[in-house]
């Protein structure tokens, strides 16, 4: 199987440098230091103190590859939209696409028989066309419960986790059991979900409150949860965000309390949004609030809390734009 990984981050370089250490077939797209990294050296895993590096084939541009079996997308969703419209040299009639990324994707309402009737998601696919790029049938989602840090180019450090979710918006083929044993084989926990979907929705619960709260706060994820104001709009805030789930068929047992305990062991950490802000990088805020926020209103649901989040984050990321030009 020759797989293709675009975006060799954190996530991206853990999973390229997984399948290459287990032989796989494995082409980077990259740029600028990266890029040079991985040419000179390979794609380097950092565990337990121990740093090894994997050969894999690095380029620039898609069209230097040709078809390929698998891409895997590990892109943050602000640089999703240009990545997309130009990978059609590497995408055949076969072709299957992971997309190992954080929020709400743009083909999230197919498959749903609860889904309203309009399932363009403007908030992350602004021109409606991103199905006619990748069709759904080509999509395989996935949930990472994994946390990594790219702490140079190339070169990536495992933090905690091994779990990855995959599954497809229509149901299950021949073609994810493959990818989910491919990745088995990398040393990766795969669960297959017979709705993604609902896996999405499960996670996003904690990002779409700790990521922008954080952001704005600058604060770590200990310190916003012993605050109890800001604990207590993370619960009301989720709460939102699980009726509309309920609506859709994306139905989550765990309660907020018992999710903001769970995020509450894990001690100090910075959210991906904070690291961001604090880089001065652009913000994923879209897929992980404005979108919940685009699905109420399609729903005709009121969410007060969902809303003053969503439009503290994106006036923060103008000023984050505003400030980099």
């Amino acid at each position: 199987m020759k797989v293709c990984v675009y975006g060799a981050g954190a996530i991206g370089g853990l999973i390229a440098a997984r399948l290459s250490a287990a032989n796989a077939n494995v082409s980077v797209i990259a740029r600028g230091a990266t890029l040079q990294a991985l040419q000179q050296h390979g794609v380097g895993l950092s565990e337990h103190d121990n740093t090894r590096f994997y050969p894999v084939t690095a380029v620039s541009q898609p069209d230097e590859l040709g078809i390929q079996d698998l891409i895997i997308i590990a892109v943050k969703q602000p640089a999703l939209n240009q990545i997309i419209q130009s990978i059609s040299p590497l995408i055949g009639e076969h072709t299957r696409v992971l997309l190992a990324m954080n929020g709400v994707p743009w083909w999230f309402f197919d498959g749903l028989t609860q889904a309203p009737a309009d399932k363009i998601l403007q908030t992350v696919d602004p021109q409606g066309n991103l199905r006619h790029v990748i069709p759904s049938h080509q999509v395989i989602g996935c949930v990472i419960h994994v946390a990594a840090a790219a702490i140079s180019p190339g070169v990536i450090r495992l933090n905690m986790g091994n779990h990855l979710i995959i599954g497809e918006p229509y149901g299950i083929s021949p073609t994810t059991n493959q990818v989910a044993e491919l990745l088995q084989q990398a040393g990766f926990e795969i669960t297959i979900s017979p709705q993604i979907q609902q896996d999405i929705w499960f996670k996003l619960l904690g990002n779409m409150t700790m990521n922008p709260i954080s952001a704005l706060t600058r604060a770590t994820a200990d310190c916003i949860l012993d605050d109890p104001l800001l604990n207590q709009f993370c619960c009301k805030a989720m709460t939102e965000a699980l009726e509309i789930g309920n609506a859709l068929g994306c139905v989550v047992e765990q309660t907020p309390e018992e999710r903001n305990a769970a995020t509450r062991k894990l001690g100090a950490f910075k959210t991906s949004m904070l690291q961001d802000v604090e880089a001065g990088r652009p913000l994923e805020y879209q897929a992980l609030i404005g979108v919940v926020y685009e699905i109420a209103e399609k729903l005709g649901k009121q969410t007060p809390y969902i809303a003053a989040l969503y439009g503290l984050i994106r006036q923060l990321d103008k000023h984050q734009a505003s400030n980099s030009n």
